[in-house]
Parts: structure tokens; sequence; C-alpha cells
């Protein structure tokens, strides 16, 4: 199985990257190669050094943040954050402490939660603030703060009937929104691995049907496509949605198994290129410099083939039994 991904053309490509980031997450996520191998560790130790991370953190000011607000398009920390995880940041790196803190601090703030109410019994959230911060908390050591805990058992108190998470303000509003379900799925399932135990297993159950029922992307009525955006490839996602960060997020939680996953992985292996990668379908991102809003610090690539769309997609075929296995 090793042999044969290392033979793979874009696991190849992957492998000679010129961010650390991606060739540690492909070795070791890919290749499942030990962390004491030695080019494993090699990439490891240089991963702040890599040009996506060292963007990341520039610019950072004395109370963690980056001279904007946590949650400002895509400067603040709050989505910085959530770039760095993706990209390896060791657990315990000072920085990404201190930025995560500043958002822990906006997300526990009364500004804050007199924004989430309750109509028709039913509890209105941008739930994918505290889920993708949940993740980000979990991944960098955070989870036994008494604050984050009371987040991750807030995000199960608010959690709808059909197993997901609506900020709608209408009442009679009562299919939860794709957009504020997924992060807080993956924010629980890695705040279970972080604390251990089974408490979570049930509200990460019940969130992983809600787009298992949907086949990710069919409506559970007629089974048309509900959105043809979430049928292309965007890196990052920020709050977004789209199948491959779905299989993602349901990697994670342990239910690629599913064969009512089987449709959006063919969908992934449909995207694939002649030689092996996936590119990009659009970007929710201005280019570093540009004026206006949505401007990133991180130039993600665009109209070319996507290391981190590679990787996530192989990272799911993998898991799926259907990359080089």
């Amino acid at each position: 199985g090793k042999r044969r991904m290392r033979q793979d053309p874009a696991v190849r490509w992957l492998l000679v990257s010129d961010d650390p980031s991606v060739r540690y997450l492909t070795m070791v996520d890919l290749l499942d190669e030990p962390l004491s191998f030695d080019e494993v560790r090699e990439a490891r130790q240089r991963l702040p050094e890599g040009p996506r991370m060292k963007a990341l953190l520039a610019g950072q000011q004395a109370d963690g943040g980056f001279g904007v607000g946590p949650y400002q398009k895509w400067r603040g920390a709050h989505w910085r954050l959530i770039s760095l995880v993706e990209l390896g940041v060791d657990g315990g790196d000072p920085r990404a402490v201190a930025a995560a803190h500043q958002v822990l601090d906006w997300l526990c703030g009364d500004s804050h939660r007199r924004r989430i109410w309750k109509i028709g019994g039913l509890t209105r959230a941008h739930a994918s603030q505290e889920g993708n911060a949940l993740a980000v908390f979990s991944r960098l050591g955070m989870a036994g703060e008494p604050r984050v805990a009371a987040m991750a058992d807030s995000l199960v108190e608010w959690q709808w009937p059909d197993g997901g998470w609506n900020c709608s303000g209408k009442e009679d509003a009562r299919h939860s929104s794709f957009y504020e379900s997924l992060a807080p799925l993956w924010g629980l399932v890695e705040y279970q691995r972080a604390v251990g135990g089974q408490r979570y297993a049930g509200a990460v159950d019940r969130a992983s049907e809600l787009f298992l029922r949907h086949r990710l992307f069919r409506s559970e009525r007629t089974g048309e496509v509900i959105n043809p955006e979430w049928l292309k490839l965007h890196y990052p996602l920020y709050w977004r949605y789209d199948v491959l960060q779905a299989l993602l997020v349901l990697d994670r939680a342990g239910k690629l198994g599913d064969p009512r996953a089987r449709e959006a992985l063919d969908h992934i292996e449909a995207k694939r290129l002649p030689d092996g990668r996936w590119r990009s379908g659009g970007s929710y991102w201005r280019r570093p410099g540009s004026k206006g809003s949505n401007v990133e610090v991180v130039d993600w690539g665009r109209r070319k083939p996507s290391e981190m769309i590679t990787l996530n997609a192989l990272r799911v075929l993998k898991a799926a039994g259907r990359a080089g296995c």
C-alpha cells in the first residue's frame, strides 16, 4: 500500500512542495510514516518556516491578535487559526495559543453571547463560529479549560432535532443549515478526541446523520442537488460547505464507511485531473494586498492544481480504501 501510494504522481508532487506542512501531512496522513522517521521530523521542525504558516502568524500583536477583530474576514485570529491547525501547527505553539485566547475571549464575551437566542424552542446561533473555534482549541491542547468545555456543552445544547444547527431568525425554520452544521461536527469530533470518552458520541452521530441522510448534497425530498456550488472544490472553506470538506470532516468522525457517502466519493474521483491532481473550482478569498473585503494573508493559488485540495482528496479516498491501498 505505502509503496503504491508513493508512486502516485500527486503524492510525489506533494512530497516536493516548498511548504513543509504539505510534505509533513503527506508523509504522516497518506504514507503512514512514523513521527520518528527522519524526513518527518525534519519537515515538522520546519513547519513554522513554511511560507503559509509564516504569513498566517505575521503581524501578531501583544494581545495575541493581528490588529483587527478576531472574526474579520480573513485576517482575524479566528480564520488564521483554522488554517494554522489544518497546516499542522504544533499543539503547544505559544503564538497560536495566544491567538486562540483572543478568540476564546470574544466567543465567551457578553456581546457575542447576546446574539444567541431561542425562537420557537430552537436555539438560533452562528454555530460555525463555536464549531471551528472548538476544533482549534482542541488541537492546541486547550480542551481542559472550563470555558472550552462549556462551549462543547453549548453546542450539544443548541443542536436541532434533525442533528444540525441554524442561525435563521425565521420562526418557521426547522431544517438545519449545512453551513452552520459542518464546523460544529468537526469541533465536537476534535473535542471528544482531546478529552476521551464517549460523552459527545451521540451529538457527533446525530450531526453526521444530517449529512449522510442527504448523501452530502441531495435533497431528501426530491433527490436533486441542493446547491451546485457544493460540488465544486474550494480551499479554504472558512464557514462554507462543499462535498470534499464534508467528506474530510466525516472521515474525522469515523463515518466514511457509510454507503451514503459513496456518491460524493465518486464525485471527488471524477474531479481528478489526468495528471492525478485536483484544482480549485472557485475561491472565497482575494489575494493578499487586494483592496476591499475577503482579503487573505495567504495566496492559496487559483486556476492551477491545489496542494491542499489534492491532499484532502487523497486523504478521503485513502480512508475510503480508494487510493493506493
